[in-house]
């Protein structure tokens, strides 16, 4: 891990303890813009006082910053912990962090991806299928289509681990040899180590499932996939309704609708989306992309 690496995770993280007053993203942002003037890195561990009061903190906030940085032995343990369990942190500074998801959240992409299993997952062509954890059946043999031409056409699947949609469809994918990415809301520490599946948490590989997390890891899992597969979605709430209507507003990629006549679905179709039969999934790059980025495909 580079100095870099470990200056942004004592500035911006917990560290697995709840008391720890890490910087908020904004007073990151801010510092950040001040070190790109003074031509020192944001995250260098060997930032000195002076450095901070010519950037102008001051004395109080200046030395907050240092003690977080000092915190050496408190990141020492954290990291240890999770590898003990096989995740390994991507910081925003990190060179395998993933480009589609800083370029697409800009400022508020999450500053650190916690990883569990096959990062070169997060190299190939992805597609990401959401959708609602009660799913009626013909919902569900979308999902299922679309999780088996993922695997068939060579894309790996992105999608929350959830009951319903989710699962449906990672099982199907890995059932037809594919790849799956989980990003998921609870412990990633617990997530069982298993073939062709990569595990994500944000911020923190120890954190309890709670709405907030569920909802939150939504973007990632819309900005990763070039295409966004909705197989089931209740009109006006819910985390499937939330992420897919962000994406259309933020544009992040392009959003693919199951035909299933529902108000929900024709409402995301006046948003942006395109609804679409199981039949279209058979040549899922004659979906373009709204966006091509370096493996949009």
């Amino acid at each position: 891990m580079t100095g870099a690496e470990r200056g942004f995770l004592l500035l911006t993280s917990h560290l697995g303890d709840s008391e720890r007053h890490p910087l908020t993203s904004a007073q990151f942002r801010t510092l950040a813009q001040r070190s790109r003037a003074m031509g020192k890195p944001v995250a260098d561990t060997e930032l000195e006082l002076a450095d901070l009061v010519n950037l102008g903190y001051g004395r109080e906030m200046a030395e907050r910053i240092l003690l977080l940085l000092e915190e050496q032995d408190v990141l020492e343990h954290y990291l240890r912990r999770g590898a003990r369990s096989g995740c390994q942190p991507l910081t925003w500074v990190s060179e395998g962090y993933p480009s589609v998801v800083r370029q697409r959240l800009g400022d508020e992409a999450t500053g650190c991806l916690w990883i569990k299993g096959d990062i070169a997952l997060l190299d190939m062509p992805m597609v990401a299928l959401v959708g609602s954890r009660d799913i009626l059946p013909e919902n569900r043999a979308f999902a299922r289509a679309v999780g088996h031409q993922a695997a068939q056409q060579g894309f790996t699947l992105v999608s929350g681990n959830a009951r319903g949609a989710d699962r449906t469809a990672q099982q199907s994918c890995l059932a037809a040899g594919g790849k799956v990415i989980c990003v998921v809301a609870d412990k990633l520490e617990q997530c069982e180590p298993c073939e062709n599946i990569l595990y994500i948490s944000e911020d923190v590989f120890d954190g309890a499932f709670s709405a907030q997390r569920a909802l939150s890891r939504n973007r990632i899992i819309h900005c990763l996939g070039s295409r966004v597969f909705v197989a089931q979605c209740t009109h006006g709430h819910g985390g499937t309704w939330d992420g897919t209507t962000k994406n259309l507003r933020q544009e992040w990629s392009s959003v693919y609708c199951f035909r299933d006549g529902t108000n929900a679905m024709n409402a995301l179709e006046q948003m942006g989306a395109e609804q679409i039969e199981l039949g279209d999934l058979h040549n899922i790059r004659a979906l373009s992309p709204r966006y091509f980025g370096l493996f949009d495909q």
